[in-house]
């Protein structure tokens, strides 16, 4: 029952892969998913959140190889600002990258904060810019090393 049911589902809604409004002047998206009402469960965001990580990270192997041989935390910031600022505008960050290409960790995370985005998002921005500055540090969190 459940492929006929599913069929039958598919071939009255229709199968939607971008948000739109349905006869009920409600925001839908896929097979009749009721946004406006409904939402989507902690689970499917994941499921969401688990494919855009994939997308990204391909994204960013095929345009910028170089980013896999970062330090670990330096990659978390290249995915974080190619989610947030897609691929373009995050490529759009030439001095940046480059410093980062570089190894000048320290000058980068100065580089990301002379930005529109620093400007939109200083507290995303100010976490990234302090990570990349700690790549140049061997990972230590210079404020604990200090005490």
């Amino acid at each position: 029952m459940s492929d006929k049911l599913k069929e039958m589902l598919i071939r009255h809604e229709g199968v939607m892969c971008t948000l739109y409004q349905c006869t009920a002047d409600k925001w839908t998206i896929g097979v009749g998913r009721n946004l406006t009402d409904r939402g989507i469960t902690e689970d499917e965001a994941m499921y969401l959140l688990k494919n855009d990580i994939k997308r990204v990270t391909s994204q960013l192997d095929e345009h910028w190889p170089v980013w896999r041989s970062f330090p670990e935390e330096a990659q978390v910031i290249c995915v974080d600002l190619c989610f947030n600022l897609g691929l373009e505008g995050f490529m759009n960050f030439r001095k940046t990258r480059q410093l980062m290409e570089l190894g000048m960790w320290l000058e980068a995370s100065e580089e990301l904060l002379d930005s529109k985005y620093a400007i939109q998002l200083p507290v995303r921005s100010s976490y990234n810019s302090r990570q990349l500055a700690l790549c140049g540090k061997d990972g230590k969190d210079i404020r604990r090393s200090s005490k």
